[in-house]
């Protein structure tokens, strides 16, 4: 599933030529990832593209209406697993799975293409962000690093599992949590509550840095994700853990290991990020008794 540095490459490509554009019609053909396709087809034409931004793993086009009003409504889009969305001249040959077409005013289309369709669009109200978009956590590229001792020191969960919540950081995903945590010496599998604050100072630097050189490269293309020019990304030829299972540590030379964490696939180094420590307690049994003290 595209992750921050996916969307966030993706947003800015956008953000290059929509801005200042009209949607002259839509066209659409499958559509059960779509909340009200009728409110596309109603609000979306005649519309100008005021701006592009990123509110997590979201996209959010602001619209502007014919007469030059607000509407009052944004059209957000969720990549999903398989979404792909690219401007393109019209004569482009269509792309299979192509279910939503916006014709712009300066001759090109904005097309998103979604072989499994586990994405979303909606005309979402303004009085409406709160409710959908408020949930979310942080944006880690714009949380402090008191924000993040505050969101991870006081939760008795796995920092893995802390990570991917939403409703903690916004945006992450399980490659780049996977990667943060590998660069951050830290197992997936500590709790938030134990970090100490020198981990929790190398994990908000090190988060950061991920996101960052991951957007530079144009995000991670594993499977299907593109940018909107339709190109791969970069970032994958630089993962550390995410995917190499059985394949050398690049720092130690330790063989990386899999493991489930929160429901997911958890790649790590087992020397590099060291296992926390659990507490067991031996009972010595004497005929299926705990043993007594010798009195002396």
């Amino acid at each position: 599933m595209p992750e921050l540095p996916e969307v966030e490459t993706v947003v800015r490509g956008l953000r290059a030529v929509l801005p200042g554009r009209r949607i002259l019609n839509v066209r659409l053909d499958k559509t059960d990832f779509i909340d009200d396709p009728a409110a596309l087809e109603l609000q979306l034409p005649g519309s100008r593209i005021v701006a592009v931004r990123r509110h997590g793993k979201f996209i959010l086009v602001e619209l502007e209406s014919a007469n030059g009003r607000k509407h009052e409504s944004s059209f957000l889009i969720h990549l999903g697993m398989t979404g792909q969305i690219v401007t393109c001249p019209p004569e482009v040959p269509v792309a299979p799975h192509t279910h939503v077409f916006l014709a712009l005013d300066d001759g090109r289309e904005l097309r998103y293409t979604d072989i499994r369709r586990f994405g979303r669009m909606a005309m979402l109200a303004n009085t409406a962000h709160e409710s959908v978009l408020g949930k979310l956590g942080l944006d880690p590229l714009e949380a402090t690093e008191e924000e993040f001792r505050t969101r991870f020191r006081s939760r008795r969960a796995h920092i893995k599992a802390l990570l991917l919540d939403q409703r903690v950081l916004r945006g992450m995903g399980n490659i780049y949590t996977d990667e943060s945590l590998w660069r951050a010496r830290i197992h997936p599998r500590r709790l938030g509550a134990n970090l100490n604050d020198p981990e929790i100072h190398r994990l908000h630097g090190v988060v950061r840095r991920v996101l960052n050189e991951a957007i530079r490269l144009g995000g991670s293309s594993i499977s299907d994700y593109v940018d909107a020019e339709g190109n791969a990304g970069e970032f994958q030829i630089r993962h550390r853990a995410y995917g190499r299972e059985g394949k050398k540590c690049s720092r130690c030379g330790t063989l990386i290991r899999r493991i489930i964490v929160a429901g997911r696939s958890s790649y790590f180094c087992p020397r590099c990020q060291p296992a926390p420590r659990t507490r067991s307690r031996k009972i010595q049994k004497r005929g299926g008794q705990r043993a007594r003290p010798v009195k002396k």
